[in-house]
């Protein structure tokens, strides 16, 4: 069943996403990924965007040459959900796994 987070997962989950951050007037997260160069970024992007498919969540992101921004929020339940935080959670196993600095931070 798709929902938004209660408060009470909010308060258990939320804290464990490395570098993620509430966005201001939005009930979402945020988080900046900079990696070595632009194909890093792009074949990083590129693994999320298959990974997205499989769940049917897509990220709001730019990406301007080695730094990606991404927003994540569930519009069809209107704010954060479980998918986020599993998107999220993946997007940071790869972004290991494709050399993100380790500087990468909210936006």
């Amino acid at each position: 069943m798709k929902a938004r987070l209660t408060e009470a997962e909010r308060r258990d989950v939320l804290p464990r996403l490395n570098g993620w951050a509430m966005v201001e007037g939005r009930d979402a997260i945020a988080k900046r990924f900079v990696f070595r160069n632009f194909s890093s970024a792009f074949g990083w992007m590129t693994r999320v965007a298959l990974a997205a498919e499989r769940l049917n969540h897509h990220p709001e992101w730019t990406n301007v040459y080695r730094t990606v921004d991404v927003t994540l929020s569930s519009h069809d339940v209107g704010g954060l959900s479980r998918r986020d935080v599993e998107l999220a959670q993946i997007m940071d196993q790869l972004a290991m796994e494709h050399g993100a600095e380790a500087g990468s931070s909210s936006a």
